[in-house]
């Protein structure tokens, strides 16, 4: 059960606070505090150094009219290299929002850290190898002292998992499966991601054949199809796709498993793409995409694409990140396309017969919707302890807020969910 009691001085602690991503997180936090229990919401930052946490609350100070964050928000100095300083933060918590990335390097202390020490931990990581290792490795021990470890909750995953559970609970019938096409939009000034999202997927790359090796450990057998098997194919929403290369498939498909063993809901094949725009885009994506395939094998070529992100990215990516002239004028959109048989039908006969077509969309994607899908798993969890499933445990967010109002909640703050 999740305690929101005064039993601890903070309801939610933002670790990371004053990296790239934890600076917006913090400004929204600072947002919704009326949206926490009873009305109010108490809550710190937390990292390294005192110096730079100070300077990002006087940022957001600044950027939101509200002089009071200078003082009136306490700063916990914490360090992954240092336990004991993760175990005193996590004490102070009833909800760890994770900042701290890549995962694969600092994402483990403090997820130990949460579960020695009761604290529930949400993350924005897009690394599957992280994201199951804790999976296998915290599971059992996260249910025995009732904390809820929940990852993917920023860009990847929550619009693709939630949009998948959405498409299905507006489906009359049974839904079978679901393709994704993402199109990311910018405006005039153009747009980019900060570089660490840039060597998260360097290190995953490098790194692909410890996933297939740690899948294996699950002894997981294969979901069963119902309906006809998914293709994959490379043209969506009149223009080119490509098969998503991020965390979306193997957090959906997590989902999918909970939802058959823990719910006996008939899983949903997910095939996942993003819009890649016309030939010219192809032109460069292959070429870009050959160049890190080969780069990303090899010391020297990490040390390369590490140290020249918006070279090798063709401007996708670079140190600063984008402005936030940049983050207004951008935004994404996710179109599901699903099928399955309407009621009465049996699934097991013939191909499916009917259709449905669902739209997620929202904000610039790493900044702005990361921050609100992240804020609102949290304030889930602190408002609707009872719609969790039964059990602490390591989580992704279909499988957390399944049966939780969370994409109402992200409805109201601009993450909108509808039936076209």
């Amino acid at each position: 059960m999740v305690d929101t009691s005064s039993s601890r001085p903070y309801h939610i602690v933002i670790f990371g606070a004053s990296g790239f991503t934890g600076q917006f997180v913090v400004e929204e936090v600072a947002r919704i505090v009326s949206e926490g229990p009873n009305g109010t919401l108490k809550w710190a930052v937390a990292g390294r150094s005192r110096q730079k946490l100070d300077k990002v609350l006087e940022q957001a100070a600044g950027a939101l009219g509200k002089p009071e964050l200078r003082t009136a928000v306490e700063v916990i100095v914490a360090d992954v290299g240092e336990p004991d300083s993760l175990a005193a933060m996590c004490k102070q918590a009833v909800i760890v929002l994770n900042c701290v990335g890549p995962y694969r390097f600092w994402g483990e202390p403090v997820v130990k850290a949460c579960v020695e020490n009761s604290a529930h931990c949400i993350d924005i990581c897009g690394e599957p190898q992280f994201l199951e290792s804790m999976q296998l490795n915290y599971n059992s021990q996260a249910a025995d002292k009732g904390v809820y470890i929940v990852g993917a909750c920023g860009f990847d995953s929550i619009p693709a998992d939630m949009g998948v559970l959405y498409t299905r609970e507006q489906f009359k019938g049974t839904l079978t499966a679901v393709e994704s096409f993402l199109t990311a939009s910018t405006g005039p000034e153009g747009g980019s991601l900060n570089d660490g999202t840039w060597k998260s997927a360097i290190y995953g790359f490098a790194d692909s054949g410890k996933l297939r090796s740690l899948r294996k450990k699950f002894g997981h057998k294969p979901l069963p199809v119902v309906g006809s098997k998914i293709k994959r194919r490379y043209r969506g929403l009149c223009q080119y796709a490509v098969p998503f290369m991020g965390a979306d498939p193997s957090v959906v498909k997590r989902s999918q498993r909970f939802l058959l063993e823990e719910h006996q809901e008939t899983p949903v094949q997910y095939g996942a793409y993003a819009g890649v725009g016309g030939v010219a885009n192809i032109a460069k994506m292959l070429f870009a995409g050959m160049m890190f395939w080969f780069l990303v094998k090899f010391d020297f070529g990490r040390n390369l694409l590490i140290k020249f992100p918006e070279f090798f990215s063709f401007g996708f990516f670079s140190k600063d990140g984008p402005t936030r002239k940049q983050m207004e004028c951008s935004s994404f959109q996710f179109a599901f396309y699903g099928e399955g048989y309407t009621e009465g039908q049996d699934p097991s006969q013939g191909r499916p017969n009917a259709k449905i077509r669902t739209l997620v969309q929202g904000p610039e994607a790493g900044y702005v919707a990361t921050p609100i899908a992240m804020v609102q798993a949290a304030i889930t969890i602190l408002n609707e302890p009872t719609a969790l499933p039964k059990k602490g445990g390591v989580y992704t967010p279909g499988a957390a807020f399944s049966r939780t109002t969370l994409v109402e909640r992200l409805n109201k703050h601009g993450i909108q969910f509808s039936v076209i």
